[in-house]
C-alpha cells in the first residue's frame, strides 16, 4: 500500500522556489498549477503544458529539491512506492533517453512505443491466465501476484518527466517490475527486491536503481546478506549486463509461452537461489 501524505509533502519544498503556489488536489485527476511571479518563466512553463495526461511541470531546481526529499523518504521506507516513483523520474532523464534509443532500435521494442499498451487490471484477461499450464509465462505471472498479494494497479502514473515518449518508457519500465521479479523468480520480500534491483541497476542505468541496489543490502540481515553477496548479486548484476533489453518485450502477447523459453530467449538464466515469499532465508536449489 503508498502511504498518503507523502507527495503533498514533498511537493511542497518546491513551492519555496522561483515565487511558485503549489495546489494539490485529492483526486485522481491531481492539478498542480505552478503561478510563476516572472513572465519569462511562465513562457517556458507553458511550453510544457499538455505533454500528457497529469504531467506536473518543474523546474531543475524543483526537480533537486524533489529528488532529495523523495530520495530521504525513500531510505527510511522502501516500501513508500510514491517516494520511490518520484525519485526515478526526477533523477532519470538521461537513463530513460538511452532505454527509449535501445527501444526504438529493437522491432518489438519499436511496436510498444508505437502502440503504447498498459499492464493494468483492466487490460488483463485473468480468467484466461488462470487457465494456462502451469510453467507457462502469464500463469507463473498470475502465481506471483496472487503469492505476493500485489496488483499491476499499485504503479502510480508517471508526473515530472518533461517528455511525453521518456514518460511512456518510464511507465513501462514501472510496470514490468512485477514481470522482472516472475521472470528472475523473485518474491517481494526484501532480499528478493535488492535482487531485482541488482539486475535493473545492471539493465536500465536508472539512478534510482543504482542507490536501491547500493543502499537496499544495509536493510538485510546477517543470513540474508550471505546468499545476496556470493550468489544472487553477482547472478542478478551478470544477467541485467547480458540480457536482452527487458522493456522491449510485448509481455501481453507472450503469456502462453513457457517462461523458461522466455528466458532463454531474453538471455536469463534461471536464478541459483529458490526463495519463496514468506520464507525468511534463502535456500539453494536442489
Amino acid at each position: 500500500m503508498v502511504k498518503e501524505g507523502g507527495l503533498e509533502r514533498v511537493y511542497g519544498i518546491s513551492a519555496l522556489w522561483n515565487h511558485s503556489s503549489l495546489s494539490i488536489s485529492g483526486s485522481s485527476r491531481t492539478a498542480l498549477c505552478v503561478r510563476q511571479q516572472h513572465r519569462g518563466v511562465d513562457s517556458v512553463d507553458r511550453q510544457y503544458d499538455g505533454l500528457y495526461t497529469g504531467h506536473i511541470p518543474t523546474s531543475p531546481i524543483q526537480k533537486a529539491l524533489l529528488a532529495v526529499g523523495s530520495g530521504v523518504a525513500a531510505l527510511q521506507d522502501p516500501y513508500r512506492h510514491d517516494m520511490v516513483a518520484v525519485l526515478g523520474e526526477t533523477t532519470g532523464h538521461l537513463a530513460l533517453m538511452t532505454l527509449r534509443d535501445r527501444m526504438r532500435g529493437d522491432p518489438e521494442g519499436y511496436t510498444i512505443l508505437t502502440e503504447r499498451p498498459r499492464i493494468r487490471l483492466s487490460t488483463l484477461d485473468l480468467s484466461k491466465m488462470a487457465s494456462l499450464p502451469d510453467g507457462s509465462f502469464g500463469r507463473e505471472y498470475l502465481r506471483f501476484l496472487e503469492d505476493n498479494r500485489v496488483t499491476p494497479d499499485s504503479r502510480v502514473n508517471v508526473k515530472f518527466v518533461d517528455n511525453e515518449e521518456l514518460a511512456y518508457v518510464m511507465q513501462r519500465y514501472r510496470e514490468v517490475h512485477d514481470l522482472l521479479h516472475t521472470l528472475l523468480g523473485m518474491p517481494t520480500n526484501m532480499l528478493g527486491e535488492v535482487a531485482v534491483k541488482w539486475f535493473e541497476a545492471a539493465q536500465t542505468g536508472l539512478p534510482m536503481c543504482i542507490l536501491g541496489a547500493v543502499l537496499g543490502p544495509l536493510r538485510l540481515s546477517t543470513s540474508r546478506l550471505e546468499p545476496l553477496v556470493t550468489s544472487l548479486g553477482p547472478w542478478a548484476v551478470r544477467n541485467g549486463r547480458q540480457a536482452r533489453c527487458v522493456l522491449s518485450i510485448f509481455y501481453e502477447r507472450r503469456w502462453e509461452q513457457s517462461l523458461e523459453d522466455l528466458r532463454e530467449e531474453l538471455n536469463i538464466e534461471p536464478p541459483p537461489l529458490t526463495i519463496t515469499a514468506t520464507s525468511q532465508k534463502a535456500t539453494l536449489d536442489s
